[in-house]
């Protein structure tokens, strides 16, 4: 699920969706080419789910889309090789995921321990341990 925004009004920090990857924002710079040239926006992303660096050049006139973001707690129930097994803390659905790349957080998975997780365009992923 996403919204179309204008590409003027993101900004570094924000997710867009580049290629059908949602992405953070890490670079933004806008330029006016000349006197009858549109404005353009030089973007540059890092994907939320893969981690690769994509880019693109538009007019600051155009329509990008903005995933919709879903942050949810969870419990961890189980660590088994490289898979994390969840369970919704309003819904009690139980689900596995992948063991997140960071190893700051990773290191601190551990049975009963809640994190949060986000939800997004059919896809999860844990972002941080809380507490």
């Amino acid at each position: 699920m996403s919204k179309p925004v204008d590409l003027g009004s993101v900004k570094v920090g924000s997710y867009i969706i580049i290629d059908g990857e949602p992405s953070r924002i890490v670079e933004y710079d806008k330029s006016k080419p000349g006197k009858h040239g549109a404005a353009k926006a030089r973007v540059v992303a890092i994907g939320l789910f893969d981690g690769v660096k994509r880019s693109f050049v538009s007019p600051v006139s155009a329509n990008v889309e903005v995933p919709i973001i879903e942050k949810r707690s969870a419990q961890v129930i189980s660590i088994s090789g490289s898979n994390v097994q969840l369970m919704d803390l309003e819904t009690f659905e139980y689900f596995d995921l992948p063991m997140p790349p960071e190893q700051e957080i990773a290191s601190k998975l551990q049975p009963g321990v809640e994190v949060e997780y986000w939800r997004t365009m059919g896809r999860n992923k844990i972002m941080r341990v809380k507490g």
